[in-house]
């Protein structure tokens, strides 16, 4: 029986072909997208199960190319466009190359160098309002100085990193950020 049907569909296919391209390219829009949908139709005719009964072979052929078209279309729309890849491609790699690597690594050995020549208090000044966050208050009072040497005291050792690494200093209203 299956291979009765096989040969019903495939000589509907054959004997009817010029009328189902018409009708396809009506329905679907593209002589080229029809052709594309008849053409699968006939390799997906070998895979008709045997116990699938066709009473109108020229209908299910019609039926499965539009059903194979919509498929493809839509396969199509989850592909990406050329223009899509291109805008894909020019996104720029956030990640550090070797050689911005290997320069931060020296501008670190740098750091440490510059601060390892500040004077110690210069030093605790800089830790405690830069990496702990204290304020000026907080830091004079821990080193028993004025706020006012303290505020010195983070001047020249930023000064001093600054020139240590070839850098400007920004100046900044309000000293240093708070941390939260």
């Amino acid at each position: 029986m299956a291979d009765t049907n096989r040969l019903k569909l495939r000589q509907q296919l054959v004997g009817n072909y010029d009328n189902l391209i018409k009708h396809l390219t009506r329905r679907l829009g593209s002589s080229e997208f029809a052709y594309e949908a008849l053409h699968e139709t006939f390799v997906r005719l070998d895979s008709v199960p045997e116990t699938t009964e066709v009473r109108s072979p020229a209908d299910y052929i019609f039926r499965t190319a539009i059903n194979i078209a919509k498929n493809r279309r839509k396969a199509l729309s989850y592909r990406v466009s050329a223009t899509e890849i291109e805008a894909l491609i020019d996104v720029s790699d956030e990640t550090p190359d070797p050689a911005r690597i290997a320069e931060a690594r020296s501008d670190f050995k740098a750091f440490e160098r510059a601060l390892l020549e500040l004077p110690e208090r210069q030093r605790h000044v800089l830790r405690m309002m830069s990496l702990e966050g204290k304020t000026a208050q907080e830091t004079a009072d821990q080193l028993q100085v004025s706020v006012r040497t303290v505020a010195a005291d983070y001047q020249q050792a930023l000064q001093h990193c600054a020139n240590s690494l070839g850098r400007p200093l920004l100046a900044r209203l309000g000293g240093p950020r708070p941390r939260v």
